[in-house]
């Protein structure tokens, strides 16, 4: 039970996509009236002061006319945000005997409030619920506005509230709502965006060879590298990507959500999101909107909100190089590690990665037709993609703009259809990896896939005699023979051959993009 002045709620801070339990301290005491608030807080965390001083008085209390201290602890937690405000006034409402001293016992309080005591929604509702019930905490107060993303949790009780005064009266305590004028009443319908046209793999035409190689990278997880002058159909091929995935499994949906909870872009009326999400930066992105971070905050950036999904990067050799670098780190483990100073975060980050260029400034197409450049700026060009993520993408594909014929020629798959081969090749590689920590090929190691997975060592020994010519490294080889399974479990065979292997170096090489 609370001592007489002195109370406790809890709130959650959230670092990366993971809450930190944070003890909401408040003292309220004899001497001069004051209202501190300490712990290691932000410039938005010190403005709850006024948030909640404007709230009670809206409310008809009058509880800040004495000595009052907030401690947010532990000290060595960064709190920022305005999540704390409904925390604190509850902290405040206990120290001062408002409400009953048993009202949030076992609780978790999330909230933002306006100056007239309404209750606002705030950024990371989900992954904050997901941290109190792993603490074993029995129920959590957030906005009404977030009562859906809580929900996506259970196991715990989510109690919504949209006004000050509807908590203190929950409470045991009495409190009235003032008139806000001025209100602007907006349908909700009005401000939502249009729902964009489905787009569908069959809008592509002409590109039978280029759609099947994105079939093989929905079914292995592969990252893809498209090359072609311009209208050739790499932008839509891209985009289309993520119709042809599977949904996502439910861990890898709660995670993905949890990302765009903290970035503030889950849309209105949240549901899980279950399908791949897709990425697409401009070119002139930085590198902490594109990686994670930030001055002020440590927030997810483009490769962690693609998690599970795509990140497109068009024009690419139009970015900076060292912006794409950054790349390279998670393109192996799957995390993004951000370091500041006094903070640290995590951000899963699982995407394929899929560029695409055209081969040389003018655009006009390689080695003629229209094609203004000399070699040397050929080169020049594509040499702005440094060899090792080039070396990192499992499939380079040429494009060239369809012929007429071309497009005459055989009706186009859908995505449905292509789907669902994906998820027989993908079911096939989890029963094949079931006794592994992987459940795609492209998760696997070049150790494990050459001993354990099941490759002849004859045609092991074919991959590793191009790394003795010269025409691929260590990691382009075990590539390779990633590929090369993915191929084989979309023909549903039960072992690697030689077919496979020829097909997945053409997959890997395809042509020569740097001479």
């Amino acid at each position: 039970m609370n001592a007489p002045g002195l109370a406790r709620t809890y709130s959650m801070s959230i670092v990366g996509i993971e809450g930190h339990l944070v003890d909401v301290e408040t003292y309220a005491g004899s001497g001069l009236v004051a209202f501190t608030l300490v712990g290691l807080l932000d410039t938005s965390v010190r403005e709850a002061r006024d948030r909640v001083r404007a709230a009670f008085e809206s409310c008809g209390l009058d509880v800040l006319d004495q000595r009052i201290t907030v401690n947010l602890s532990p000290a060595g937690i960064p709190k920022s945000g305005s999540a704390f405000d409904l925390a604190i006034a509850a902290s405040v409402a206990l120290a001062t005997g408002l409400v009953s001293p048993l009202a949030f016992e076992d609780t978790v309080i999330i909230g933002e409030l306006a100056l007239d005591g309404s209750i606002q929604p705030v950024r990371g509702v989900l992954p904050a619920v997901l941290a109190a019930r792993s603490r074993g905490v029995r129920r959590v107060i957030v906005p009404t506005a977030c009562a859906r993303e809580a929900s996506l949790v259970s196991g715990i009780e989510a109690v919504p509230f949209a006004h000050l005064a509807d908590l203190i009266a929950w409470a045991g305590g009495e409190a009235v709502k003032a008139p806000f004028h001025g209100r602007l009443d907006i349908d909700s319908r009005t401000g939502a965006a249009h729902a964009e046209h489905a787009v569908d793999m069959s809008d592509v035409r002409g590109q039978p060879e280029a759609v099947a190689a994105m079939e093989v990278a929905a079914a292995g997880g592969h990252h893809v590298f498209l090359l072609g002058e311009p209208g050739s159909g790499k932008t839509m091929l891209a985009s289309r990507l993520p119709t042809i995935l599977p949904d996502l499994d439910p861990d890898t949906a709660l995670v993905t959500t949890s990302l765009h909870s903290v970035a503030g872009l889950v849309p209105a009326g949240l549901q899980l999101l279950t399908r791949p999400p897709l990425q697409a930066p401009h070119h002139s992105v930085t590198m902490p909107a594109l990686i994670g971070g930030g001055s002020r905050s440590l927030a997810p950036g483009a490769a962690s909100l693609a998690h599970g999904g795509v990140l497109f990067l068009d024009e690419a050799t139009e970015f900076a190089p060292s912006v794409l670098d950054s790349l390279r780190e998670p393109l192996e483990s799957g995390r993004i590690h951000l370091h500041r100073s006094g903070v640290q975060a995590t951000y899963p980050a699982a995407f394929q990665l899929v560029m695409a260029s055209n081969p040389c400034p003018c655009g006009g197409g390689r080695g003629g037709r229209g094609c203004s450049c000399s070699s040397l700026n050929r080169r020049r060009y594509l040499s702005r993609l440094s060899g090792p993520l080039l070396d990192r993408m499992d499939i380079r594909i040429d494009m060239h703009t369809p012929s007429r014929a071309d497009m005459a020629t055989g009706a186009a798959q859908d995505s449905a259809s292509i789907r669902q081969r994906v998820c027989e090749a993908r079911e096939r590689a989890r029963h094949r990896l079931r006794d592994t920590p992987w459940v795609t090929n492209a998760q696997l190691p070049g150790a494990w896939i050459r001993r354990c997975s099941g490759i002849a060592p004859d045609l092991v020994e074919q991959i590793d005699r191009l790394v003795e010519a010269g025409r691929a490294s260590m990691r382009g080889a075990d590539r390779m023979l990633r590929l090369a399974w993915t191929l084989a479990d979309l023909e549903g065979t039960k072992s690697v051959t030689l077919d496979h292997i020829v097909a997945a170096e053409q997959l890997r090489n395809g042509s020569d993009h740097r001479e």
